[in-house]
């Protein structure tokens, strides 16, 4: 029987959404809620980080860790993010770009084949129609199947050896739902315009940023700020925190990393742990240059300095904008991501030298010109994937759910989810431990 001493690891979405149904006290590491999922502000020529904007509105807006926007989720859910804060609707308008050929595409490429031209149209739907189907055991093999040798040597490789910091061809499939084959849709895109299609056709952000609804979350909590928690003694049922203080409990809703609380907890999980990815992001605001484009972001298989995504907040709404450049729209706000193998942070000086380099390559485009503001942010566990036929991460839960940790959300559980899904996941949870 469980008794109160409940707690719960981490005030990001999931936790906050956890906390607020629960009614449990939430540890978090930082002095602020939200996780990832949060908004700051930063004045041209500045490189202070505000929490909230100026009275004046003269900011940049920025979101630590780049463009989270809210795709699809439960109607209810989404009824909740409402309750708390005004949002905006959005179509979306994405591209893969092609910068040798200054080609833009758009997303999802398999449906636009006639932007590649008639020879290599022609080619990728034979490919798409004779490869012959099978039990790909990795991500390389299912887009080699799926597309075929030439999409996948034209985009789908060299974009995700990027986007997975080269893990592509050693880990599993996942992820298929972003990039949806229909080779019906495909023939009629390699001729003429097809329909919007993936998880992210449409989405929607609050009026006043990520920070807001993180912050109307919080407010139904009870939240314990700079609460870093470094070691869970599974024996003694005792949590250690950075400071110095402990905690005993009797069950733990996590959020945090899976990996890491398998760290933290010292437990002995027979296999390798899966991979993961981190994160640069760069957030830059900049004099808008004369061929920025209007995509709310890009795929990039071919940057030169190493960036696998750009997106243009300003481009979804003009509110990321400093106030007085709203109306010109003579300027841009922009998040660059470059992944990294799990963990392999780059040292004070790369990052330097590689923000330079985006800097260049953006300019060279001529996205942009001159920088007002360039911020970066790390993100240690950003993407998640796994090894084929890895069992680490079912084995890795059931050992903390045998020591009452009860892992929850997208890094507590290891998989991929948006910020709808990651709140629901927080409801049911929380729901399951709420307070009597």
């Amino acid at each position: 029987m469980l008794k109160n001493q409940i707690y719960i690891l981490g005030a990001g979405i999931t936790g906050l959404a956890a906390g607020l149904a629960s009614g449990l006290p939430v540890y978090e590491a930082a002095q602020t809620p939200g996780g990832i999922c949060s908004s700051y502000y930063v004045r041209p020529k500045s490189q202070e980080r505000l929490s909230i904007a100026p009275a004046d509105d003269e900011a940049y807006h920025f979101e630590l860790g780049g463009g989270h926007w809210i795709f699809g989720g439960d109607p209810v859910v989404l009824h909740f993010i409402r309750s708390l804060t005004p949002v905006k609707s959005y179509q979306r308008h994405s591209a893969v770009f092609f910068a040798g050929q200054n080609l833009y595409v758009p997303y999802p490429l398999q449906n636009h084949l006639g932007h590649l031209g008639p020879e290599i149209a022609t080619r990728a739907l034979d490919e798409m129609l004779t490869t012959p189907k099978g039990s790909p055991k990795t991500m390389a093999d299912a887009l080699r199947q799926d597309f075929g040798p030439t999409l996948t040597e034209h985009f789908f490789g060299p974009f995700h050896d990027l986007y997975t910091a080269g893990l592509w061809t050693r880990i599993a499939p996942q992820d298929g739902y972003k990039s949806p084959v229909n080779v019906s849709l495909a023939l009629q895109g390699a001729f003429g315009q097809t329909p919007p299609v993936g998880y992210n056709a449409t989405f929607v952000y609050p009026e006043v940023g990520l920070n807001t609804l993180a912050a109307r979350m919080a407010e139904k909590c009870h939240i314990n700020y700079n609460k870093q928690v470094v070691q869970i003694d599974v024996h003694r049922q005792v949590i250690h925190f950075a400071d110095g203080a402990t905690a005993p409990y009797d069950a733990l809703i996590s959020t945090l990393p899976l990996n890491k609380v398998t760290i933290m907890t010292g437990l002995e999980v027979s296999v390798p742990p899966d991979p993961y990815t981190s994160v640069l992001v760069l957030n830059i605001g900049a004099i808008r240059g004369p061929h920025c484009p209007t995509d709310h972001w890009l795929y990039n298989p071919d940057a030169q300095s190493g960036f696998h995504r750009v997106g243009f907040y300003s481009n979804v709404d003009v509110s990321f904008l400093p106030k007085s450049a709203r109306t010109s729209n003579d300027r841009v706000s922009i998040y660059v991501e470059r992944a990294y193998l799990g963990g392999e942070q780059p040292s004070e000086q790369e990052v330097k030298t590689y923000t330079q380099a985006v800097i260049e390559e953006l300019q060279t485009w001529q996205f942009i010109d001159e920088i007002e503001v360039v911020d970066p942010t790390w993100i240690d566990v950003a993407y998640t994937w796994s090894w084929p036929g890895s069992s680490w991460r079912v084995r890795a839960l059931k050992h903390l759910e045998e020591c009452n940790i009860f892992q929850v959300g997208r890094y507590g559980r290891w998989i991929f989810q948006g910020i709808a899904d990651s709140i629901k996941d927080g409801f049911v949870v929380g729901g399951a431990f709420k307070i009597s």
